[in-house]
């Protein structure tokens, strides 16, 4: 049954962070530090109120740099190399992963809050470099944030993404509002499932759920 729920899919959209690639690689834990150290240095804070504002940020505007953009007019580019400059040293490449994403048939495609190049830096580590036809980051958005609308549909745009022909698997629930919205199959990829009406799949495993696909 699931693979008939996805039989109509040509295009399949993938985040990066804690998608592809487990949460307890925990790099992530890597970017926050970084986040935390450049708000202290940008805005002349303590370490407690820049954790305060990177929390803030992120539960308001979707993303860090979204309110560091919105609120004190930062340069983002500046700011996107700093906190991506993390340790991918540990990360492991999964070769059972990247067959099912070889075996999706059409178009597949990465789309993160991050940016490009560090995408492209963590698929290298996973072993999936050369299985996505196109890389997306927050850059490639005009710097908007998932979950806002108008940054998937400057993607989409940009990619010719048909969403009624999509999926889109997610690690954060709240950035499959806009693709259910808009017509997407939509993948829930975390530890603990987040019942919601635009969430039509969960996984803990997405190894194993792309395996039911191919």
């Amino acid at each position: 049954m699931v693979r008939e729920a996805f039989s109509h899919v040509t295009t399949w959209v993938f985040d990066l962070d804690n998608t592809l690639y487990p949460p307890a690689m925990r790099l992530f834990d890597q970017i926050e530090v970084r986040m935390t150290a450049y708000v202290m240095e940008a805005l002349g804070v303590t370490r407690a109120e820049a954790d305060r504002l990177r929390a803030h940020y992120w539960r308001q505007y979707g993303t860090t740099l979204a309110g560091l953009m919105r609120e004190h007019g930062l340069d983002p580019d500046p700011y996107l190399v700093a906190v991506h400059e993390v340790d991918m040293s540990h990360m492991t490449p999964d070769a059972a992963l990247a067959s099912h994403i070889r075996a999706l048939p059409g178009r597949r495609i990465v789309y993160t809050n991050g940016s490009a190049p560090y995408a492209e830096r963590v698929l290298a580590a996973r072993g999936l470099s050369g299985l996505f036809d196109a890389i997306y980051g927050v850059e490639h958005a005009g710097y908007r944030p998932k979950p806002e609308r108008a940054a998937f549909e400057e993607v989409f745009t940009r990619d010719g993404v048909i969403p009624e022909r999509a999926a889109m698997f997610e690690d954060d629930p709240r950035n499959l509002t806009a693709p259910h919205q808009m017509g997407m199959r939509t993948v829930h990829v975390a530890p603990d499932p987040h019942p919601a009406e635009h969430i039509h799949h969960h996984t803990d495993d997405l190894t194993a759920f792309l395996s039911r696909l191919t």
